[in-house]
């Protein structure tokens, strides 16, 4: 396991989870990835980029919400969590991500390749 995985894991522990409001998809956007979590992600093709991206949302926003909400990105998982990034509709975790686990999000996400999904 690489060093990347290896702090993508830690991450994902330590970031709080809370219940979206149903039916709201107002996070889900473009968004980028590094490759080790593209790598956890079903194959889209091109087309399918090009069409999600001129909707200004994700490949990955099916009907019924995140098709991949157990592999989602850092970024989406961080949504909500922080002032930083509150969600639109006022919805967040009983305690907000911790400030030092959330510098260590920034950095990984600034220090690794990030592709746009």
């Amino acid at each position: 396991m690489t060093q990347n995985y290896q702090i993508i894991r830690f991450l994902r522990r330590n970031i709080p989870t809370f219940a979206c409001e149903p039916g709201c998809h107002d996070c889900c956007g473009p968004v980028t990835a590094s490759s080790e979590e593209i790598a956890e992600l079903p194959v889209k093709s091109e087309a399918e980029h090009a069409e999600a991206l001129a909707d200004w949302c994700c490949p990955y926003l099916g009907e019924q919400g995140c098709t991949v909400y157990a592999e989602r990105p850092l970024i989406c998982r961080v949504f909500g969590t922080t002032p930083r990034l509150a969600c639109p509709r006022g919805r967040k975790p009983e305690v907000l991500l911790a400030p030092k686990v959330e510098q260590q999000v920034w950095q990984f996400l600034r220090e690794t390749r990030q592709v746009l999904l």
